[in-house]
C-alpha cells in the first residue's frame, strides 16, 4: 500500500491558471432570519450541538420534491448545521455518531454545488470528489447521491477495489460529476489516466477518523496534493482524535466546526451497553445463549469478530446448530459480499458475522442487536461496531465478550459506559482497573437444536 500514488506527480497550483468557480450558495430563508439569537442557542442546546464559526438551508424547489419522495419527516441536529454551513461556501469539520444522518448533511449541497459550476467537457474528471474508507460505505453514499442527484440528471459512480474496473472506467470516460472512491482504486485510476481531478472543486473525506485508523492518510495526502488549493473541503467524522485534527489542519482553511453531542468519545444513548468479562473458552456458550434469548424476537444481528478465520468458523458451527447465519470479509468476492447484505438487509438471514469491513458504512436501519464476539483494538472502534444499532432514533441492545487480552481497554470502556449510565460489571473494575487477572471463570451451556423464529418540520 506504502507504493501506491508512487506515479503521481505533485502539481505546482502556483503556476496554474484557475477557472473562477462558485461555492457560496447560501440564501438565507426569511423565517430563519426573524429566529432570535435565544432561538437559536436554545435549539442548539436541546440538540446537543456545539459549532465554532458563523455561517437554515435555502433549498431550492427540485431539491425540495426528491426530499419529500423520500419521506423524511425532519432533518436531524448535523443535517440542520452541516447544510448551511456547507452552502456557504466554508470549509466544514462535522463530528457526529455513527447513524445520525451525516451522508445527507454533505449530499445535498453537492447537488446545488454542482448545478451552480459549468458542465462538464470531454475529457474531465469530477466536480465533488467524496472520499470513504471501505466500499461498502462508499455504495451506501453512492445511493444516496443517485436520490438526490436525479432530478437534476447528475451522474455518479462509486469507485472501490473488490470489483472489476471495466464498468467504473467506463463511467469515468463517460463523465460524471460526482465520483465516490475509497483511496487504494481511486489512486489506480488516477496513475492510468482514466481519470484527473482539475476539475474538483467540491471535497468530503466521509468518517475521516476510519480512513486515518486504516493506513490511508498516506493516499489521501496525494490524493489531496491532485486537487486545486482553493477547493471546498468538508470532513466528516464520528470521532475527533488528534490525527484527524491534524488532517484537518493541513487541508481545511477558515473552516467551521460543527459537533453533536460530548467531544469525548461517548456512545449513543439509545444502544443498552451490556458488557460481560469471560475468557476466551466461553465465548461460543455465551454467544449461543444470547442468540436463543434475541430469536423470540426475529431480529437482525450482527456479530462482529477480529478474523476472517473466526467469522467463517463462527458462521459453520451455527449453520450447522440450525440458525440462519452469513459472513461477510475481506476474502469475500464483492459479488457474494453484496448478495450477503442483500440477505442481511431483507431478513432472509438475520445473522450477520462480520470482521471490521462493515463496522462503518453498513447502513441497515433495523439492526436490533450487535454483538462484539472479540472486542476490537480500541475504543473508538467499539464506538463504532455498536453503532450499527440504535440508528435513526431506534433503539438497540449491544453485548460484549471482554477478556485478558482486552485488558489495555478497559479504564477507556468504563468511562464509555459511566458516561451512558450503563452497567459496570464488577470484575471490570476491580480486575482489570486494578492490575488483576481473577474472576474470569462462568460458565454457559450451548444450545441444542433450535432455530430462529419466523414468526420537527422541513423548513428551508
Amino acid at each position: 500500500m506504502s507504493k501506491l500514488g508512487g506515479g503521481l506527480r505533485a502539481v505546482d497550483w502556483n503556476h496554474q491558471k484557475l477557472e473562477r468557480f462558485e461555492k457560496n450558495l447560501h440564501v438565507e430563508d426569511k423565517r430563519v432570519s426573524a429566529r432570535s439569537e435565544r432561538d437559536i442557542e436554545d435549539f442548539r442546546c436541546s440538540k446537543e450541538i456545539w459549532v465554532q464559526g458563523r455561517a437554515e438551508a435555502g433549498f431550492p424547489e427540485y431539491l425540495m420534491t426528491s426530499i419529500r419522495a423520500q419521506g423524511f419527516p425532519s432533518p436531524t441536529p448535523i443535517q440542520c448545521q452541516a447544510w448551511p454551513m456547507a452552502l456557504s461556501g466554508r470549509d466544514v469539520v462535522a463530528i457526529a455518531q455513527t447513524g445520525s444522518g451525516k451522508t445527507i448533511s454533505f449530499a445535498l449541497p453537492t447537488m446545488l454545488h454542482i448545478n451552480a459550476q459549468p458542465l462538464l467537457a470531454p475529457g474531465d474528471g469530477p466536480i465533488a470528489l467524496v472520499l470513504a474508507p471501505t466500499r461498502e460505505l462508499a455504495v451506501q453514499i453512492q445511493q444516496e447521491c443517485t436520490k438526490f442527484g436525479s432530478n437534476s440528471r447528475i451522474r455518479n459512480t462509486a469507485i472501490y477495489g473488490g470489483a472489476p474496473k471495466g464498468p467504473q472506467i467506463r463511467d469515468l470516460q463517460r463523465g460524471v460529476e460526482i465520483v465516490i472512491a475509497t483511496p487504494g482504486r481511486l489512486i489506480d485510476m488516477l496513475e492510468t489516466n482514466k481519470t484527473n481531478l482539475r476539475r474538483v472543486t467540491y471535497l468530503v473525506m466521509d468518517e475521516a477518523d476510519r480512513m486515518l485508523d486504516m493506513g490511508f492518510e498516506p493516499q489521501i495526502r496525494k490524493i489531496v496534493g491532485q486537487i486545486r488549493p482553493d477547493r471546498q473541503t468538508l470532513m466528516f467524522s464520528a470521532t475527533w482524535p488528534k490525527d484527524v485534527q491534524k488532517l484537518a489542519n493541513d487541508f481545511l482553511r477558515d473552516m467551521i466546526q460543527v459537533n453533536i453531542g460530548s467531544m469525548e468519545l461517548t456512545a449513543n444513548h439509545n444502544i443498552t451497553q451490556i458488557v460481560e468479562v469471560c475468557s476466551e473458552f466461553e465465548k461460543r456458550n455465551k454467544l449461543f445463549n444470547h442468540l436463543e434469548k434475541i430469536s423470540a424476537e426475529n431480529a437482525k444481528v450482527l456479530i462482529f469478530v477480529a478474523t476472517k478465520r473466526v467469522a467463517d468458523e463462527i458462521t459453520k458451527y451455527l449453520r450447522q446448530d440450525g440458525w440462519p447465519a452469513l459472513a461477510i470479509h475481506g476474502d469475500k468476492e464483492q459479488r457474494e459480499r453484496d448478495w450477503v447484505l442483500n440477505e442481511f438487509k431483507t431478513g432472509n438471514s438475520p445473522i450477520l458475522i462480520a470482521t471490521d469491513v462493515a463496522s462503518r458504512g453498513l447502513d441497515v436501519k433495523d439492526v436490533r442487536y450487535v454483538i462484539n464476539y472479540d472486542f476490537p483494538n480500541n475504543c473508538e472502534d467499539y464506538i463504532h461496531r455498536i453503532g450499527r444499532t440504535g440508528r435513526a432514533g431506534m433503539k438497540g441492545t449491544s453485548y460484549t465478550y471482554f477478556t485478558t487480552e482486552n485488558a489495555k481497554s478497559a479504564r477507556e470502556l468504563v468511562g464509555i459506559l459511566r458516561e451512558a449510565k450503563a452497567s459496570i460489571p464488577s470484575q471490570l473494575e476491580t480486575n482489570f482497573l486494578s492490575g488483576g487477572r481473577e474472576g474470569l471463570g462462568g460458565s454457559g451451556r450451548r444450545k441444542e437444536g433450535g432455530g430462529w423464529n419466523s414468526g420537527e418540520s422541513w423548513e428551508t
